[in-house]
């Protein structure tokens, strides 16, 4: 939350203070009107309450019975239609109170029907006292149900959360070969459950707040304890204990303030889709942050080689994934450099070309009215445009635009002449190469960088060139995440963790965890035994 802090001596200042600590405490009531509010003893103003609260929604649902005691203690089960399992509802909390019999010739108590309640009458997994307002709505949109007992100011929430959920499937953004086809959904309790199921083991700890002052969402960090680096968890708590605002609708608000550089175009932190990947990550050491309502989970902290390797990588023999690495690696260069590299050689450079190819290039630019940096730019701009509108459209009328489109413009601009066949091939080679990024967000930060460097190569050639690539190799030695230098093991150097990054070697080669990540235990598999060892000739 914002805080106003002011500098001042004598009575003005006390007043600016005093105002100060007003406008703040009604900020502070704003964002959380409803923190330390006790509840009512009588169930009808805690039902008014809601409702008002709420403005009469047709959603919540109010389920009101009466106990057999001498009193006809009323009880009042509150529930959103929607967000909970009906079976479950009915059968482990309004049936058992349906069918407990208590003694017609006396009173229960409040605080003893609560507490039977608690102890065995419900059945469901989980119950929670509640006691305010806020952790009785927080609880409520969750999907639990909430209990009242006339006579008391404190309330159940009986876990019965349901509906309609999206079931697991394969990711449609990190598609794989070979491995696992589940990939996460939109329930945080869901995508734990699916890690861990891949790491069973008690050292898997997990840790959760609730962020978004109204969305109230609720945010959780997995980590193995003993592995992950103390400080970067401590680091990283902070940051999320931070974090104030008004809802949390996605993990890229999560990743967009926690990030250590704001004004990067290179992601430091590493979203993921598949839950093998986040496992594979959380043994080296690394965090996994897991938001409700999106599939995709955040792991910290991130370098520049995770952004080339995929979950397959590691299912496959280490001479094919190395030679796979060295072509991503190729094809992220190709993406970001061939559009200014060609129009350098083109604009400034001539003497580089062959004398064939330079003939068949001024041929075929002989009337096109655009110098060559105005046509690679045209061209890279209608791309954009074409990859955008097909990744808005219809899946059916996706795939036939991306076909027409791209057939249609680059044959129609290369006959009315406006551009030479020899950029519509260096765009489109482009283009291909920048998909072969197995990860979205660094395939984002080729296609932003690919249009300072045809300005540079427009007007200084290959020295501009040169010039922007050693700003982007300084800016790359300058960037963190979470403390870690985002190009190690390259710089600085760790000779060790050179095994897994544009190569991979064999997995009994691999034998200790990157270091700067797990500093207490570093050993992930014992030494080399017999059989891994080569025959004698």
């Amino acid at each position: 939350m914002y805080k106003a802090y002011v500098r001042g001596k004598g009575k003005a200042g006390k007043k600016t203070d005093k105002r100060s600590s007003r406008a703040e405490k009604h900020e502070k009531e704003q964002l959380d009107p409803y923190a330390d509010k006790p509840l009512s003893l009588s169930v009808e103003q805690n039902m008014e309450m809601i409702k008002k609260e709420l403005g009469e929604s047709q959603d919540i649902i109010f389920r009101e019975l009466s106990l057999t005691d001498l009193s006809r203690t009323k009880v009042v089960v509150v529930y959103v239609q929607g967000m909970v399992d009906d079976e479950r509802l009915n059968e482990f909390i309004i049936q058992p109170i349906h069918r407990e019999q208590f003694s017609q010739e006396e009173q229960i108590k409040p605080e003893e029907l609560l507490a039977v309640m608690r102890s065995g009458l419900l059945s469901t997994g989980i119950i929670n006292d509640i006691s305010d307002w806020k952790l009785l709505f927080q609880k409520l949109f969750l999907g639990y149900s909430i209990l009242f007992v006339e006579g008391t100011d404190k309330a159940i929430a009986a876990n019965v959360v349901g509906g309609a959920r999206r079931g697991i499937e394969e990711p449609k953004t990190e598609m794989a070969i070979r491995g696992p086809r589940e990939g996460f959904t939109e329930s945080i309790r869901t995508n734990t459950s699916m890690i861990r199921r891949k790491i069973r083991s008690p050292k898997l700890w997990m840790e959760q707040w609730t962020i978004g002052e109204i969305s109230q969402t609720p945010v959780c960090i997995l980590y193995i304890k003993d592995l992950a680096d103390e400080n970067v968890l401590k680091d990283l708590r902070e940051r999320l204990e931070g974090i104030q605002i008004d809802g949390i609708l996605e993990s890229g608000y999560i990743e967009e303030l926690i990030a250590d550089q704001k004004w990067s175009p290179f992601p430091t932190v590493l979203s993921n889709e598949r839950p093998d990947a986040v496992a594979g990550n959380l043994l080296e050491g690394r965090i996994a942050i897991l938001v409700d309502g999106t599939p995709f989970v955040l792991v910290v902290p991130a370098i520049l080689n995770m952004f080339f390797q995929a979950s397959e990588d590691y299912y496959q023999r280490f001479d094919i994934t190395t030679f796979l690495r060295l072509l991503r690696f190729v094809s992220f260069l190709i993406a970001l450099l061939m559009p200014s590299v060609y129009v350098a050689i083109v604009g400034y450079h001539q003497e580089m070309i062959p004398t064939q190819l330079l003939l068949k290039l001024a041929a075929q630019r002989e009337g096109v009215p655009f110098p060559a940096y105005l046509e690679a730019f045209i061209m890279e701009i209608v791309f954009e445009i074409l990859r955008e509108a097909v990744v808005r459209m219809p899946s059916a009328a996706g795939n036939t635009i991306s076909i027409v489109g791209g057939l249609v413009i680059g044959q129609s601009v290369v006959e009315a002449g406006i551009v030479s066949p020899a950029v519509v091939i260096v765009v489109s080679f482009t283009a291909i190469a920048s998909f072969v990024s197995p990860t979205y967000s660094l395939g984002i930060a080729a296609r932003l960088l690919r249009f300072f460097l045809l300005l540079a190569a427009s007007t200084l050639g290959f020295y501009g060139i040169g010039l922007v690539v050693l700003i982007l190799i300084l800016h790359l030695s300058n960037i963190r995440s979470f403390g870690m230098p985002y190009i190690k093991p390259f710089a600085p150097l760790f000779f060790k963790d050179m095994k897994d990054t544009l190569i991979r070697a064999p997995l009994w080669m691999m034998r200790e965890r990157p270091q700067m990540l797990s500093n207490e235990n570093t050993i992930r598999q014992d030494t080399e035994t017999e059989h891994r060892k080569e025959p004698e000739q």
